[in-house]
């Protein structure tokens, strides 16, 4: 049941702000619409149909006083237009009329909607009648069956309808209207400084500076954003701080491999200088990676690049360094703000990792409405469910061996993964259709 009324509720923070505000409105608008306008109503068009029923019996009382033989005269009943202008009533007296014939012609037509008048005028009159309406002028007819004729009062149909319901509703609409329009705006105004917040949380998570970025809005947003600047400013000056000591680490381990590169070049050549050369080259190699993966690409500023011209000349690259690497397909691809050399490094780590394990890549590109799809696909032995997410974690390797010729250092997938987060995209691994493991990159458009 919950999970029912959830799909229905709005996701943005915008929706639902207003939904609380318009939700408890709309239930008060219908309150007061279904008990006062109802009760209004019903009380007014009563109080009317009385007031008509009353002004019909008065008439009709009058006539009945009068001597009966003046009706036969029609200049006799000419008191009857004095009715008009103080009832708002049209009266006549037509002698030697039954009620049938009368309600027979003309334009009216028999109604039975008016209950209410019904009812008053049933209760006041001890004549048979008949209530009619000409709906294109909006005029009611009431015939009364007298001894020697008819007594046809005509009257407006405002006389039993009244605009002040109408009018009150429109108000209410007008005015609920008015009152929505300017939450939308202030809710809107609200929204904005969260949405900016959002998008430089996301933009600094993908290693691109915010630095126009200022608090703005209500007091809890305006702390939130705050926090969020300090928080910037500590990881930056983190970032700046560790880049300082890697550059100095790095400068420092390989100062004393190079002389030892020397002082083995002046050595004689024996298995022992092999041997050493071969280690020296290897903490090389490991230093490197090491110092790449912990200062990363940081210093690389993001541009615009077309994401299907960088991986076209990559693969161009490897396959001069002899990897066996197919292209099998790539589309019409777009511009993406990235860290050029980062990503390249990223998807290079993933071609030389299915190129190490299989004899083949394939590698292919991918665009939807929302990622860039980058796939590597190879025909090795592949990596096991259970451990994909520990091939990403820094030194991990499947091998137990330290040999770094079979199973490397443990960082080319972690390196990988830690660009394509930077990016705000992911990595993700799974069955490939050669027989080996499929690396999928996804990397947002936006």
């Amino acid at each position: 049941m919950i999970a029912t009324i959830k799909r229905f509720i709005p996701q943005t923070l915008f929706a639902r702000s207003l939904l609380i505000i318009i939700t408890p409105a709309l239930l008060l608008q219908l309150m007061v619409g279904i008990f006062f306008f109802d009760r209004h109503w019903d009380a007014m068009t009563e109080r009317l149909a009385q007031a008509v029923a009353g002004e019909i019996s008065l008439a009709l009382k009058s006539v009945e006083l009068e001597n009966n033989a003046f009706l036969d005269r029609p200049e006799d009943v000419a008191f009857l237009q004095d009715y008009k202008p103080a009832l708002g009533m049209h009266i006549t007296y037509e002698a030697e009329t039954t009620l049938k014939e009368s309600a027979e012609s003309g334009s009216f037509f028999i109604i039975n909607e008016v209950d209410t008048l019904q009812t008053e005028l049933g209760r006041v009159l001890d004549h048979d009648f008949v209530i009619r309406s000409d709906r294109e002028e909006k005029w009611y007819e009431v015939l009364i069956q007298l001894q020697d004729g008819i007594l046809r009062v005509n009257f407006p149909e405002r006389r039993l309808y009244t605009a002040t319901s109408y009018i009150f509703l429109l108000w209410m609409i007008g005015s609920s209207s008015l009152f929505f329009a300017i939450a939308i705006l202030f809710m809107r105004n609200q929204i904005r400084p969260i949405q900016r917040l959002a998008m430089a949380a996301d933009r600094f998570g993908r290693g691109i500076d915010v630095p126009k970025f200022k608090p703005q809005g209500a007091r809890e947003v305006r702390q939130a954003a705050t926090a969020f600047v300090d928080m910037r400013e500590r990881i930056q000056r983190q970032i700046e701080q560790r880049t300082a000591m890697l550059s100095g680490v790095s400068h420092d381990l390989r100062t004393p491999i190079t002389r030892m590169k020397l002082q083995l070049e002046m050595m004689e050549e024996s298995d022992d200088t092999v041997a050493m050369r071969s280690d020296l080259a290897e903490m090389e190699a490991m230093i490197q990676g090491y110092l790449a993966f912990a200062k990363g690409d940081a210093e690389e500023r993001h541009s615009a690049v077309d994401i299907g011209l960088i991986l076209e000349k990559l693969l161009k690259k490897l396959q001069r360094q002899k990897l066996d690497v197919e292209i099998v397909s790539i589309e019409d691809a777009h511009i993406l703000r990235i860290r050029q050399n980062a990503v390249e490094r990223a998807i290079e780590n993933l071609i030389t990792n299915a190129c190490k394990y299989g004899d083949k890549a394939w590698v292919s590109l991918y665009k939807n409405d929302d990622f860039i799809e980058i796939t590597v696909d190879d025909n090795g032995p592949g990596i096991a469910a259970e451990k994909h997410d520990d091939v990403f974690k820094p030194f991990y390797r499947i091998e137990d061996s330290r040999n770094s010729e079979t199973g490397g250092i443990g960082l080319g997938l972690a390196v990988a993964q830690d660009i394509v987060h930077a990016h705000g995209g992911e990595i993700l691994l799974g069955d490939s259709s050669h027989g080996g493991l499929q690396a999928m990159v996804r990397l947002p458009l936006k």
